[in-house]
């Protein structure tokens, strides 16, 4: 018999000898399941690869959207303190309902003295008429007088043709004649003078008058701002009595929370297959898992960069071209079930096919 093989190792010998791998063994059918597998997961990986290229043809979707709505900045129409604020953030209120209120007194006194003024005006046109009425009755006796001083001329005519009055005493009555006809004269063109100053219609100083207390009053009714529309008042916590209120300057916001949508920006390439009326599914991020029923209300009709305030100018040479973007604007179909905040970001699917909600 071997030595080697009747005795045992030693420790240095069995250090050096390789330890025989443990073969595991796997259940009957186990390695079939293996290879199947194998095999299935990519042909499901492949199929599913296929539809969505086959289906991704019918839709086009962005993530570069956002809800939109309504919003009008409610200013003052005339300057002066605040005097009463009605309003708060998140209320909501009607078209008409009084928002807050500016220091009625300057305006007051300013419709006061218009009126003072249409007053004034009013008096000198019943004063001009007068004068005008007046001068109808001069005429006629200066006229009258002409024709006492025409008689005396006569008769001294006849007088001293029979010798019975002097050379002086008929020329005194011929210049009599003479300053009665101008003073006629002069009462003629005092009437027309007088006719002159009286429009036909209403007087240009009542009229100026009149506008001046118009202007006046609209002033004194527009110290009351009022909603211009249905809404929820939005910054206003700036408004307090006793800040001065300036024409032009934004005092708060309304949100017309009733007519909501999405503006979504849509790659220029996308946008040539679709139409207003084509169907739509909106994700909103603060409501994860829901999707909203929507359509193409719209299509810019012009990107995003045409109407920025410095347009992009490629005139220089160096010209990068960049993927422009295409406003478009979804509308919901009804009302959606949740409250579309103005400015929640979105995801925007439009579908290519025939159907389309409107």
């Amino acid at each position: 018999m071997n030595k080697m093989a009747t005795e045992p190792l030693t420790g240095a010998e069995a250090a050096e000898t390789p330890k025989p791998k443990r073969k595991i063994k796997l259940p009957k059918g186990m390695g079939t399941t293996r290879a199947i597998l194998m095999l299935i997961v990519p042909a499901l990986l492949l199929i599913g690869g296929g539809y969505y290229w086959l289906i991704s043809g019918d839709s086009v979707s962005t993530d570069d959207a956002y809800v939109k709505q309504d919003i009008v900045s409610v200013s003052a129409q005339v300057n002066g303190p605040i005097a009463q604020v009605l309003v708060k953030n998140g209320d909501h209120v009607k078209r008409g309902q009084v928002l807050f209120r500016i220091d009625p007194q300057p305006y007051q006194v300013a419709l006061e003295q218009a009126q003072a003024q249409l007053a004034a005006a009013q008096l000198q046109t019943t004063q001009l008429r007068t004068q005008a009425a007046g001068t109808g009755a001069d005429i006629v006796g200066e006229q009258a007088n002409l024709e006492i001083k025409k008689n005396a001329l006569a008769r001294q005519q006849a007088l001293l043709k029979q010798g019975f009055t002097t050379r002086a005493d008929y020329e005194d009555a011929l210049n009599e004649v003479k300053t009665a006809e101008q003073e006629v004269a002069d009462a003629k063109a005092r009437a027309a003078n007088a006719h002159a100053a009286l429009a036909p219609g209403e007087q240009p100083q009542i009229a100026q008058a009149k506008a001046a207390v118009d202007k006046a009053r609209l002033d004194l009714e527009r110290t009351t701002v009022r909603a211009p529309m249905d809404g929820v008042v939005e910054n206003a916590d700036n408004l307090q009595v006793g800040q001065m209120a300036v024409t032009g300057l934004g005092m708060l916001s309304l949100v017309h929370s009733s007519t909501a949508w999405v503006e979504a920006n849509f790659k220029e390439k996308d946008v040539g297959r679709m139409v207003p009326g084509q169907r739509a599914k909106i994700e909103v991020d603060a409501y994860p898992g829901q999707e909203f029923d929507a359509h193409v209300e719209s299509i810019g009709a012009g990107t995003g960069s045409e109407f920025s305030l410095l347009p992009a100018q490629n005139a220089n040479g160096n010209w990068v071209k960049v993927t422009q973007r295409v406003p478009v604007r979804i509308a919901f179909d009804g009302t959606p079930s949740k409250p579309m905040i103005a400015g929640l970001s979105v995801n925007a699917t439009v579908y290519f096919d025939k159907s389309s909600k409107k």
